[in-house]
């Protein structure tokens, strides 16, 4: 837990799930930023003198992308609306709000993928690190802009390129940087009721072709910000080349879980396969599991089963409820590079298998998934490998 200290007071903030061990703060310097501009304390464009001025807090206040829950937690007392992406962030925002002694419904909490409010006087947006995703909300979000709209983003130095500058610019309306702060930035846009900059151009889809295995010809769903949006990524790929089949005991189909599931092939490819199987698609994107059910409504039978589950890895499914988990770990969460998300991942795949159940994991070569397998599962196979990837394969077995 670390402590995030601003002229609204100071609040303990964790990610989420909470961990005592993690040593990542929940906070960041641009969130800080930020704050303080609001405040009237910093950071107003560059070669202003708009920084002593406090900004309005008074009407609708939108917070895009907030990763922990770090703004909207400190602007609670203000109502914001948190739209985000994340299960995760959303997650820990609840905690957050709940920890800093507010109530359930001092904030709003929105995805993505739900109605933006339809008048927006203060937008606050933590840019993300994907492109897409912020063309895709600032798409969403400017039907509700006005010309007294407050627009500020904010990010790392790093976070921040002139693509980033740009779709501001070509979005909302005339756009400007502050100085940097602590190696953050913020960025000013001023919208433009006359802009008309058109409705999204996401989600987007593809056709995967004859070298993808069991998904070859299947067309995939991508919403924005969503990994390999554009094409099919290679360690999927790998997977696909070697997808089990036949996994459900004698006389039921099988229940088979794509697990951090991004558009969704991988079960839908397993669906395409096994049309008498159930699967379940669960990742911690909102957009994420919106493409995964796209993806499987594009090419699986009606007759098939699925559910669709935002979520933290399988603490939805019952345990001994599965017969088979495919999985294409990540190994960062929210810009950290991590072990714990695939540690996590495989904890829950061990716990959600029937005793015979497995797990099936593509993963690059260095990232020695195998020593996590044994440690948990006592086993672990090699099925396929080449010089980037290896797809390995564990048992649950009874102790």
């Amino acid at each position: 837990m670390n402590r995030l200290i601003t002229s609204w007071g100071a609040y303990d903030l964790t990610r989420f799930p909470e961990d005592p061990r993690d040593p990542l703060r929940a906070w960041s310097a641009a969130d800080a930023y930020l704050l303080r501009h609001l405040a009237g304390e910093d950071g107003g464009p560059a070669g202003s003198e708009e920084a002593a001025k406090p900004v309005d807090l008074s009407g609708t206040v939108a917070v895009v992308g907030d990763r922990w829950g770090a703004l909207t937690t400190a602007l609670a007392e203000h109502g914001p609306t948190l739209i985000t992406d994340s299960f995760l962030a959303r997650e820990a925002t609840r905690a957050n709000v709940a920890r800093a002694g507010f109530a359930p419904d001092a904030v709003r909490l929105s995805t993505t993928g739900d109605a933006p409010p339809s008048r927006i006087d203060v937008l606050l947006v933590r840019v993300p690190k994907s492109l897409a995703l912020l063309e895709d909300q600032l798409h969403r979000l400017a039907p509700a802009l006005h010309a007294g709209t407050v627009v500020v983003g904010t990010g790392m130095v790093t976070e921040i390129h002139t693509s980033t500058l740009d779709l501001f610019e070509r979005i909302i309306g005339p756009t400007r940087t502050s100085l940097a702060r602590q190696k953050a930035r913020l960025i000013f846009s001023t919208p433009d009721p006359e802009r008309e900059a058109g409705p999204s151009p996401w989600p987007r889809s593809y056709v995967l072709d004859d070298d993808s295995g069991a998904g070859a010809g299947l067309t995939a769903v991508n919403h924005a910000g969503v990994f390999c949006a554009e094409r099919l990524d290679i360690g999927t790929r790998f997977l696909l080349q070697h997808l089990p089949t036949g996994r459900g005991a004698e006389g039921r189909g099988a229940h088979i879980v794509d697990l951090g599931c991004g558009n969704g092939v991988l079960g839908t490819a397993a669906a395409v396969a096994d049309p008498e199987a159930t699967v379940t698609f669960i990742d911690e994107s909102y957009p994420a599991v919106a493409s995964a059910e796209a993806t499987f409504r594009a090419n699986a039978a009606e007759t098939t089963r699925a559910r669709f589950i935002a979520g933290d890895a399988l603490s939805a499914v019952p345990a001994g409820s599965v017969d088979l988990v495919l999985n294409n770990p990540p190994f960062h969460s929210h810009q950290a590079t991590s072990g714990a998300t695939a540690w996590r991942m495989f904890a829950g795949a061990r716990a959600a298998l029937r005793p015979g159940g497995e797990l099936w994991v593509v993963g690059n070569r260095h990232l020695d998934y195998h020593v996590k397998l044994r440690k948990l599962f006592g086993n672990s196979q090699v099925v396929a490998g080449n010089p980037k990837f290896v797809v390995l394969r564990a048992v649950k077995r009874d102790r």
